[in-house]
């Protein structure tokens, strides 16, 4: 190696100078083909496991309560339509331990139009047909008034008593309540259980408990829907209003950067200064209140969120954070303050570029929608194999019985050898499953629909990126602008970028796509593991989600680089990561004093429009504000479509500003490519504007009949390059 480059060591030699150079190359092959082939043939396999599951599956399964024959309760067009409600025969068998493994009580099982509302037994029912008439309503058909009661109860037609209930995710349960301490069932402290003993009432509580155990998470789930029916318009709203944000701060940006930065820097420590306020006054107006001093591990997790808002540690707890959040961001407001003026004049020279380059803000809108699809097709196959399985019946039996648990079939339970040898046995619906092909690797198929989604995710992501930083590099590399500029360099890009380079982008998102699936398997043994008593396992686990944590940002940093060097040389993937990689290492000190500072201001700019939209949607769903009290939708949690907007509105920040965060690295990688390869003179021009050059080369005026071979780093960190051939 020339004396001149042992300075660069293990980084790699510098890029020559090359006069046919003229930005991103036109003249390109195929890249990374195996890739693309095994991509494409992903796909296809990801669209057939969608056909199957969408030929198996049944979502009125995950809807609607079924009964002891398999059938769905309130389905429409069918004889259960009105009859909405799953009635349980003896709630009190739901008391066994064995429901919580099964997740089916062992009891019959029928839908109803409404749960009973009084105390009855079938022996009191038979003394007046009025009562009769009613309790039929709980029987299965077949019942006449010639048939004995303990016919009646012999064949299983009918329940041997009837509790005060009430509908509890659409299953009857028994309305149970405390009376001086003591638990009642509709007002009473005991019951008559059908065969002439009262019992009391906390002996329903047991099966009640496990009756709802697999239920409670069920019941959040369906008043978050019911919450989401009555507010997606609004919602929506929030995320226009959000959009329209976002575009209006990215156009002002474009006239306006220097100012726009500031104002987003300010505007942001008053959001955050304003919610230390409002925790405050929360926290201070909740003293004195009944149960307001609770702490919240005595509290415990609660299913109704804005329980925790009643308690003033929640208040406090909030103002801390933000007060830690606001110190920080002025600390480092404070330490950054000259490279935050030199990301500001970057930005700046980013916005010249998208002035340039204006359909590339309307580029994040394609990516959404591509985003939505992949989503949404990820969503409704996984519904569809979830849903996927068959009823399977079991020979369920109080007394022993050789035959309980064993798989039947209700159509002629009645006249098999099982039913002859356990009389008193029922085959009764347990669950869904299957024992098919299909259904034996039914949670492989589940396993794929995931995977699949992350890699599809990553590739329109990947999409996205290298589609503008081959649109922001034709700008660069233009040497008169906008005269050399293409007329479409978004369309251009795009097109190169699935024409040429499909497998890069596929090696690229299926990467990251691993490392993701495998945080997702660490958090799933995670909670798996949380009970468990081995410290040592606790402490590797973590180590383990530390470390993947850093390995897939730093992979989403290098992916983000190597696109930006394919669409500019058009070589395949890993040529172009270790191209990024060393030009990056070579310029270390600008990357990480000024590439980083950008990425930092920009994402106060995200934080500012996340802040402003819910603080509105705060105040809007709340009713907090009496302008939007009769206007705002009546909801079980309120903080379920504060927390869409807040979560949709970074979404669409993000996708609006990353713009601007691609221009930037591309720009900056440009910026290093072209010092590298021009000397600034007559012959080898750079390409860089003189203002891009000031901000990243500040002490040039100093001496500028100083050689490129001579140059030093500068007060402000911007490392030059100093193994520059002389013209």
């Amino acid at each position: 190696m020339p004396e001149n480059e042992e300075p660069y060591g293990t980084h790699g030699e510098p890029r020559k100078y090359d006069p046919s150079f003229k930005g991103p190359i036109q003249n390109r092959g195929c890249t990374d083909i195996i890739c693309c082939i095994l991509f494409v043939l992903a796909v296809l396999g990801y669209i057939a496991v969608g056909i199957l599951a969408w030929s198996q599956g049944d979502p009125r399964k995950a809807i609607y309560p079924t009964d002891s024959r398999g059938q769905f309760c309130g389905q429409a067009g069918t004889p259960l339509e009105k009859k909405r409600l799953l009635f349980y025969f003896n709630i009190m068998k739901c008391a066994s331990p064995m429901v919580l493994l099964s997740f089916q009580c062992p009891t019959t099982q029928m839908c109803v139009e409404k749960c009973p509302d009084k105390f009855m037994t079938l022996v009191k029912a038979y003394r007046n047909q009025k009562d009769l008439d009613y309790y039929k309503n709980f029987c299965k058909e077949g019942v006449t008034n010639t048939m004995t009661v303990l016919t009646i109860l012999k064949e299983g037609l009918c329940p041997a008593m009837l509790t005060p209930s009430k509908s509890f995710t659409r299953r009857c349960f028994p309305a149970l309540g405390l009376k001086g301490g003591v638990i009642t069932v509709g007002n009473s402290t005991k019951f008559d259980d059908g065969t002439g003993n009262m019992r009391d009432a906390k002996d329903l509580v047991d099966g009640v408990k496990n009756a709802t155990v697999v239920m409670e998470a069920r019941q959040v789930v369906m008043k978050i829907f019911e919450d989401y029916t009555q507010s997606w318009y609004w919602i929506l709203i929030g995320l226009v209003i959000a959009m329209l944000v976002s575009l209006l701060f990215i156009i002002l940006m474009r006239f306006l950067a220097g100012i726009m930065v500031w104002i987003i820097i300010a505007a942001v420590i008053a959001v955050i200064g304003y919610g230390i306020f409002h925790c405050y006054m929360e926290y201070a107006d909740l003293k004195g209140e009944p149960g307001a001093n609770v702490t919240l591990q005595e509290l415990g997790f609660q299913t109704d969120f804005t329980v925790y808002l009643q308690v003033r540690q929640t208040w406090l707890a909030f103002m801390i954070i933000l007060a830690i959040v606001e110190v920080i961001i002025i600390l480092l407001l404070i330490f950054l303050r000259k490279r935050i003026l030199i990301a500001i004049a970057l930005i700046k020279e980013a916005s010249k570029a998208i002035r340039h380059v204006m359909c590339s803000l309307f580029y994040p809108l394609f990516t959404f929608l591509l985003l939505a699809i992949v989503i949404a097709y990820w969503a409704v196959t996984a519904v569809f194999l979830s849903t996927s399985s068959e009823p399977i019946y079991k020979v369920i039996n109080e007394t022993a019985c050789e035959h309980s648990g064993q798989t039947c079939e209700p159509a002629n339970y009645s006249t098999s050898e099982m039913k002859k040898q356990c009389p008193d046995s029922e085959c009764l619906f347990a669950f869904y499953g299957g024992e098919t092909v299909y259904h034996k690797y039914l949670i492989g198929l589940q396993f794929y629909n995931v995977f699949l989604f992350f890699w599809c995710a990553n590739f329109v992501t990947a999409l996205g990126q290298m589609t503008l930083a081959g649109a922001f590099a034709s700008y660069y590399w233009a040497f008169t602008k906008p005269d050399d500029i293409p007329t479409f360099p978004v369309f251009s890009s795009l097109g190169r970028s699935l024409r040429y380079h499909t497998g890069s982008l596929a090696f690229g998102s299926l990467i990251l796509s691993i490392i993701q699936i495998i945080r997702v398997l660490l958090e799933y043994l995670d909670h798996k593991l949380k009970g468990a008593q081995n410290k040592f396992a606790k402490f590797l686990l973590c180590c383990l989600k530390c470390c993947f944590w850093c390995l897939e940002k730093f992979i989403k940093f290098l992916n983000r680089n190597a696109y930006i060097m394919v669409a500019i040389y058009g070589k395949h993937f890993c040529a172009s990561a270790r191209d990024a990689f060393l030009l990056l290492m070579r310029n270390i000190i600008r990357v990480a004093v000024v590439d980083k500072v950008t990425d930092f201001l920009l994402f106060l700019g995200k934080l500012l429009i996340v802040g402003l939209v819910g603080v509105f949607a705060f105040f809007f769903f709340s009713g907090r504000v009496k302008a939007f009290e009769d206007t705002a939708p009546n909801l079980h949690y309120y903080w379920v479509p504060i927390l869409t907007v807040v979560i949709g509105s970074y979404l669409i920040a993000h996708g609006f500003f990353s713009v601007y965060a691609m221009c930037v690295d591309t720009l900056f990688l440009c910026f290093c490519e072209d010092l590298e390869r021009n000397d600034g003179s007559a012959s080898r021009p750079y390409y860089m504007s003189t203002a891009l050059r000031e901000i990243l080369w500040k002490d040039e005026a100093e001496d500028p009949n100083e050689s490129p071979a001579q140059q030093l780093q500068d007060e402000d960190g911007a490392l030059r390059n100093p193994h520059m051939d002389e013209a």
